[in-house]
C-alpha cells in the first residue's frame, strides 16, 4: 500500500514531529533522563539533534518548492 501525501502534508507532519520533540525535550523528566550518566546513544545524539534534523529537512523541502516555482515561472515566460 502506497501512502500519498502532498508536500504541504509532509511539511505539516514533520513540523508536528518537531513540536512534539520540543515538548518532550522541555519536560523536566526528560531533561533529568538525558542528564543521567547512564544516558547514552550510539552516536552521542540527543533529542535536540533530531529536532534540528527535522528542521533541516523542512528547509530543504522549502528550497525545492522555491526552485520548482521559479522554474515554472521562467518556463511559463518562454511560452
Amino acid at each position: 500500500m502506497e501512502i500519498r501525501l502532498t508536500t504541504s502534508e509532509i511539511r505539516t507532519i514533520l513540523q508536528g514531529c518537531q513540536y512534539t520533540l520540543q515538548i518532550v525535550g522541555s519536560s523536566k523528566d526528560y531533561r533529568k533522563l538525558q542528564s543521567s550518566e547512564y544516558f547514552s546513544t550510539s552516536n552521542d545524539v540527543v533529542l535536540n539533534d533530531a529536532f534540528n534534523v527535522l528542521g533541516e529537512i523542512v528547509d530543504a523541502i522549502d528550497q525545492v518548492e522555491q526552485f520548482n516555482q521559479q522554474g515554472e515561472s521562467s518556463h511559463g515566460a518562454r511560452n
